[in-house]
């Protein structure tokens, strides 16, 4: 016992009961290529035994931002692991990279072991859903730096694709059409205004707003886990020639989209082609938002969008819905060099 450092506000024997408690989330997410057990001081994995020829490693991180204040609101914690998960694996999708493993980072201000259980139980079911194993993490205790059990998580994914098949946008042209796959909510992104604007209206997280959500508290509607396309998507890419993919995150449509587009070309979306979501017109109505600038911040229910030729377009949305997501094709590439919403 470390009686020292726990007077210090580090509890040594709490951060044991976290390893202990998570072990069996972490072992729920193996899969072909996982090496090793919880506790090593790196996580490994057997690349070769997946038989890539010219193995391209995709890698990202990302975390949940203040997204985590609503959970702290609602005193639930479930979920977030989830969203962790899903603002990486879903980025290095755009890649066309399956994602292999994935490491998850949590700060606590006190170690609280259910609380970190939770978390990281929704870590592994992000891991689940995406098919990489989680290989390893770090809980971190920092009296002082999170007060009121708060915390911070954050995470980091490298997946795999092979050389030939990466998807850089290089073979997105005009023409090509834009298959939308609908977003399960607001997602990880825009919660600084989103926040806002419940605190403005004079809202709380434990409120319900009928003309929206029927009886369904606010908290609950906005922490709604990010949607992870990695399966699905993966389908698509194994039967279909895409050419470009946008996950759409901050920035909403105008920044993300033209990142898979050559200079000079542009996007025509059609509104309407898809279903916009309540919570975003809940947002639009109590934030008094101008409707345009919606499309800026918000994935506005389109949570990834794919490229590629009309001719494959269906056929990509069959595969799609097959997989139990929602998708239709949303616009064209243009020669425009504008995002034009109309």
């Amino acid at each position: 016992m470390a009686k020292t450092y726990e007077k210090a506000g580090v509890n040594l024997e709490a951060g044991y009961d976290v390893v202990r408690r998570i072990k069996k989330h972490v072992a729920s997410t193996q899969r072909e290529g996982s090496m090793g057990n919880i506790g090593s001081f790196g996580g490994m994995f057997d690349l070769a035994s997946l038989g890539y020829k010219e193995p391209v490693l995709v890698s990202g991180t990302d975390g949940v931002g203040t997204k985590l204040k609503i959970a702290f609101a609602l005193d639930k914690h479930d979920t977030v692991g989830i969203d962790a998960v899903a603002m990486c694996v879903n980025d290095v999708l755009a890649q066309g990279a399956e994602p292999l493993v994935f490491l998850d980072y949590v700060a606590v201000g006190h170690n609280e072991p259910a609380k970190v259980e939770a978390i990281v139980a929704g870590v592994a079911e992000g891991c689940r859903q995406a098919g990489c194993a989680l290989v390893g993490g770090e809980t971190a205790e920092m009296p002082g730096m999170y007060e009121g059990g708060e915390y911070d998580i954050a995470g980091f994914t490298v997946g795999c694709v092979e050389k030939s098949k990466l998807i850089d946008g290089s073979k997105v042209k005009s023409g090509d059409v834009l298959v939308g796959i609908a977003s399960s909510g607001v997602h990880s992104n825009g919660f600084s205004l989103v926040r806002k604007v419940v605190e403005d209206a004079g809202f709380k997280y434990t409120d319900s707003c009928e003309e929206f959500f029927g009886e369904r508290r606010i908290g609950d509607v906005l922490i709604t886990p990010t949607r992870i396309y990695v399966k699905q998507v993966l389908e698509v890419l194994r039967s279909c020639d895409v050419h470009g993919v946008a996950h759409i995150t901050g920035g909403g449509f105008d920044e993300n989209i033209p990142r898979i587009l050559h200079e000079g070309q542009g996007i025509d979306i059609k509104e309407g082609s898809w279903e916009i979501l309540p919570v975003f017109r809940f947002l639009e109505k109590y934030g008094n938002i101008p409707h345009r600038e919606m499309f800026n911040i918000f994935n506005m229910g389109i949570g990834m969008v794919i490229a590629l030729d009309a001719s494959e377009a269906q056929k990509a949305i069959d595969i799609l819905v097959a997989t139990g997501e929602k998708a239709s094709v949303i616009g064209t590439i243009t020669d425009s060099g504008k995002v034009e919403i109309n």
